[in-house]
C-alpha cells in the first residue's frame, strides 16, 4: 500500500520527505505558494517558491525584502528526491497547481500529489488557463462545492454590467462594483467597455495593477480615484472597490450612485439582499460544481482531499457516485472571503 506523500498538519499540507510546506498557515522554514490570495500567502516564512508571476504582487503583499525562488510553469524542480512542477490553476496571475512527485525509492511507497490551490476552468484573458494535472492524488478546493453554483458564460456577464454602467449614465449615477482586489478586480476591468466612460479604481486596486500591466495583460486605461477626479467624473465613471469600501465614507466623493457586487455568490439572491446592494453580477474566480467534477475527473486520481469551502457534499458525491477515496481536510480558511488586507488612507 503506498502512503501519502502530503499530509494535514496545524500549519497546513506538509509534505514531510521534502519538508516544505504547501500554502501554510502559519510562518515556516519552506513554502510552496500557489498564489497570492491572504488565505494562501501568510507571512514570515524564511523562504516561498512561487512563479514568476506571482513574485512581485507576493513582494507587494506581504513585503518587498521576502525571500522568493521563483518556478516557471512546467520546469521540474528536484529537492530530496521529490520532483516539483507548478501548473497553471487559472485562478489569477501567477495561480498555480502544485505537483509532487516521489523519485527513487520513495516512487514505490508514496503517492504522486497534486495541490489544486485555487482554480476555475473558465476562460480568463487576465492569467493563464487551467491545466488538467495527471496524478494519483488530488487535493482540491471546494469554495462552490454544490450543483446549484453553475456559471454563466462570462461574456454574457460583461455585456449585463457595460450594460448596466451605460443605463447608470442615463440616470446620472456613478456605477460602483464591489469586487476583490487581487484577480476579480483585473479581470472585470479586462471585459469592461472604456469607450463608455472613465475607470476609476480604489487604491488598493491601483497598486495590484501594475504586476499584470508588466505581465502583458491587457487592462484598459484606469486612474486612481481621488477628490478631484471623482467629482470630476460622477454620473460617468465606472468606479472598482474592494467590498470593505461598501458603506464607508470613501463613497462620499462619487455623489448619487447606483453599487454591484461581482461574486459567485450573487448566484444566490439571498446574499444580494443581504448586502443591500443594486445589482449583483455572477463572476466567480472559482470553479463552479461542473468545473470542479471536470477537473477532478481529468487527474484520473482514485485518492481526492477536498478543502477550503463546502467540502463535505461533494466528498460524499465522490464516493457514492464515482467510487473515489474522497475525504475532507480541514482548513482555517473558508471560501471566498474580502481579500483586501488593508484600508488605503489614501483615497480616502
Amino acid at each position: 500500500m503506498t502512503a501519502d506523500l502530503v499530509v494535514s498538519t496545524d500549519r497546513g499540507l506538509y509534505c514531510p520527505l521534502a519538508d516544505i510546506h504547501i500554502d501554510p498557515w502559519r510562518a515556516v522554514d519552506r513554502a510552496i505558494i500557489t498564489h497570492a490570495h491572504a488565505d494562501h500567502a501568510r507571512p514570515g516564512s524564511k523562504t516561498y517558491l512561487c512563479t514568476p508571476e506571482s513574485e512581485p504582487i507576493l513582494r507587494i503583499r506581504l513585503g518587498k525584502d521576502i525571500n522568493i525562488q521563483t518556478l516557471p510553469y512546467n520546469q521540474p524542480l528536484l529537492h530530496n528526491d521529490i520532483r516539483i512542477m507548478l501548473h497553471p490553476a487559472g485562478h489569477v496571475l501567477g495561480s498555480a497547481q502544485v505537483l509532487l512527485e516521489p523519485l527513487g525509492p520513495h516512487a514505490r511507497t508514496h503517492r504522486s500529489c497534486c495541490i489544486s490551490g485555487d482554480y476555475k476552468t473558465t476562460p480568463d484573458p487576465t492569467c493563464t488557463p487551467f491545466e488538467p494535472v495527471r496524478c494519483e492524488h488530488f487535493i482540491t478546493e471546494s469554495t462552490f462545492g454544490l450543483p446549484i453554483y453553475r456559471w454563466p458564460d462570462p461574456r454574457i456577464v460583461f455585456d449585463d454590467i457595460n450594460a448596466w454602467w451605460h443605463n447608470n449614465q442615463t440616470r446620472s449615477l456613478t456605477s460602483i462594483i464591489y469586487t476583490y482586489a487581487l484577480g476579480k478586480a483585473q479581470r472585470l476591468l479586462a471585459g469592461l467597455d472604456p469607450a463608455i466612460g472613465p475607470i476609476l479604481v480604489h487604491g488598493a486596486i491601483d497598486r495590484l495593477l501594475p504586476p499584470y500591466r508588466d505581465a502583458g495583460v491587457q487592462l484598459p486605461p484606469t486612474e486612481r480615484a481621488t477628490a478631484d477626479n471623482a467629482k470630476a467624473s460622477r454620473g460617468r465613471a465606472m468606479v472598482i472597490a474592494p467590498p470593505s469600501a461598501a458603506g464607508s465614507p470613501w463613497l462620499k466623493k462619487f455623489g448619487k450612485h447606483s453599487d454591484a457586487f461581482a461574486s459567485g455568490w450573487m448566484q444566490i439572491r439571498g446574499t444580494r439582499r443581504r448586502r443591500s446592494i443594486d445589482r449583483g453580477f455572477v463572476l466567480s474566480d472559482h470553479a463552479d460544481w461542473p468545473g470542479l467534477l471536470s477537473a477532478i475527473e481529468a487527474t484520473g486520481a482514485s485518492r481526492i482531499g477536498i478543502t477550503h469551502g463546502v467540502v463535505t457534499p461533494l466528498a460524499r458525491y465522490l464516493r457514492e457516485e464515482k467510487s473515489l477515496d474522497a475525504y475532507p481536510i480541514s482548513t482555517r480558511f473558508e471560501g471566498e472571503v474580502d481579500d483586501t488586507p488593508e484600508t488605503d488612507p489614501a483615497t480616502d
